[in-house]
């Protein structure tokens, strides 16, 4: 059986590989992508169960990373929890992401938060 897919989109290494030990232990396979760009050429490809995104990106930003995913029907299943330092554009984007978690935060909250987005198996 494979393991869910959780993308998660973080240009900062030591946050995004936290992030992904969080995703791992939560039961999903993490892919780390450190830039916008990169992000969206990979949502072309596949279709993730979850994604933790930060806004602040090179090339493309996070709010034009969750329009697209919210705009292309294949992706509007995906969980999208946004992990950001910036409230004042995170309140731009509330009713589009699934999940707002403002920097810094607790560890226990980031997990309880990416445990609860699971996909239930059968």
């Amino acid at each position: 059986m494979t393991r869910p897919i959780a993308l998660i989109v973080e240009d900062e290494h030591d946050l995004s590989f936290l992030l992904a030990q969080v995703a791992k232990l939560a039961g999903y396979e993490p892919e780390v992508i450190h830039s916008g760009d990169i992000a969206l050429e990979r949502l072309s490809q596949v279709i993730p169960d979850l994604i933790l995104l930060d806004l602040n990106l090179p090339k493309v930003l996070g709010t034009d990373i969750l329009k697209h995913i919210r705009s292309e029907q294949r992706l509007l299943g995906v969980y999208v929890i946004v992990v950001t330092a910036y409230k004042h554009l995170a309140e731009t984007i509330y009713e589009q992401a699934d999940h707002v978690l403002n920097k810094p935060f607790e560890f226990d909250q980031l997990a309880q938060l990416v445990t609860a987005a699971r996909p239930l198996t059968g």
